[in-house]
């Protein structure tokens, strides 16, 4: 299986990054899942959860507030004016 880059960055710093086989977040035009292969694309944070599912198969949850998220290439990277991982599960 494929896998994305995945990096979620705050103003401040670098909060996760990694590959991974799924993300979803929320933006403002609803939430979306991201798999690879999905085409390129940009859309504005709308605040919430983005959850991503890591190659080790844990699943990471973030919370993003404002910001934008972009898919290109196998890579997802969520800008975000501020963001903080919430919970890592087995």
């Amino acid at each position: 299986m494929a896998l994305l880059d995945v990096a979620v960055v705050s103003a401040e710093k670098e909060v996760w990054s990694g590959q991974a086989s799924r993300v979803v977040a929320r933006t403002t035009e609803g939430e979306i899942g991201i798999l690879s292969g999905h085409e390129p694309l940009m859309g504005l944070v709308a605040g919430g959860e983005v959850r991503i599912l890591t190659e080790e198969g844990k699943t990471v949850r973030a919370q993003a507030e404002g910001g934008f998220l972009s898919v290109a290439n196998d890579r997802v990277s969520v800008v975000a004016d501020a963001a903080e991982i919430t919970q890592i599960l087995d």
